[in-house]
């Protein structure tokens, strides 16, 4: 009896063991949120087709990406600013992609061509470039840009020229930016920060910073959001990327979060709910509140919609975002 008694014991111990191991790996085996069918940031796409063509040389040169399967006669200009040295569309290639696919001409331009070049000029020649671009798109056989509707996005040393171009765009003949979105923006003062008291106080603008970035960290995101304050505090906000490691594949806010190779198979480098949930969806429904007065709650206010993440597979909400008009 006693014997039986410590086998029938050990089962169960065994079998709660074995369970709780099972329960333990499910919980890691969580896979992170897909992209959402609707909404910003979603995969409801207007259009099958990107045209990319390049125009220039060098540091003047500028990339054009225009929907099409429809063709549009008319479209929104979108300014897209890489990372240092990060020359070639190709890091950034399926936001640029979800972009146009929304119904936006996409501007692109290099503003460098060698890790030598000097940083004092990528602001003018961004500013050479995007007039380039706009003549180019004006005459030729194009989908025409509607200068109404006209915004800046960049990361990195891109974050920091997205800003730079919308203070110096009345003086410099540009079209007004309606929204800026500054991701990561680093490193002032190389390229320094113009005066951002510039930009007009109707411009929606969103500065963001990752939690893990320890390349440029918060100090020039900071920066941005403080040094605008013609811009009122319903028209922007401060928002944290969060990491969250509740599954077998980590989301990492890092420097490097941004990155959207199509295909990748480099952890870190392809796309994920950071880019879905958090970029994507931010800045499409910035530039939808600025160009179209919709979608405002996903892209400004603290609201659950901006700050909402998504789901891991077992239904634990993805770590929502940290938005603050105090940072």
């Amino acid at each position: 009896m006693g014997f039986d008694f410590i086998k029938l014991v050990s089962r169960v111990i065994f079998t709660c063991c074995f369970l709780f191991f099972l329960f333990t790996i499910s919980i890691s085996l969580a896979s992170p949120p897909p992209q959402p069918t609707e909404g910003p940031g979603g995969s409801s796409y207007y259009h099958n087709k990107v045209i990319t063509n390049k125009y220039g040389f060098g540091s003047k040169g500028y990339y054009l990406f225009e929907p099409d399967e429809p063709r549009l006669s008319i479209a929104p200009v979108i300014i897209f600013f890489h990372g240092f040295t990060a020359i070639t569309p190709t890091p950034y290639e399926a936001w640029i992609e979800h972009i146009v696919k929304k119904g936006n001409i996409v501007i692109f331009p290099v503003y460098q061509r060698w890790i030598i070049d000097s940083t004092l000029l990528f602001t003018s020649n961004t500013i050479k470039a995007i007039t380039d671009a706009i003549e180019e798109l004006e005459a030729g056989d194009h989908v025409k840009p509607d200068l109404e509707k006209f915004a800046t996005v960049g990361h990195s040393m891109g974050g920091v020229l997205a800003a730079n171009v919308a203070a110096l765009a009345k003086e410099s003949g540009l079209p007004q930016v309606k929204a800026v979105m500054s991701v990561e923006p680093g490193v002032h003062p190389i390229p320094r920060l113009e005066d951002l008291s510039k930009i007009p106080e109707d411009t929606l603008l969103l500065s963001i910073a990752g939690d893990a970035d320890s390349l440029v960290g918060k100090k020039d995101a900071k920066h941005i959001y403080k040094d605008t304050t013609q811009i009122p505090a319903d028209n922007k906000d401060f928002v944290i990327m969060e990491s969250d490691r509740n599954g077998i594949y980590s989301l990492t806010a890092n420097h490097f979060a941004p990155v959207a190779v199509k295909n990748s198979l480099i952890p870190g480098f392809g796309v994920d709910a950071l880019d879905y949930y958090c970029l994507w969806k931010l800045f499409d429904a910035l530039t939808d509140a600025a160009f179209y007065g919709t979608n405002q709650e996903y892209a400004l206010g603290n609201t659950f919609q901006q700050r909402y993440m998504g789901e891991w597979s077992d239904g634990t909400p993805v770590k929502e975002l940290t938005v603050t008009d105090n940072p």
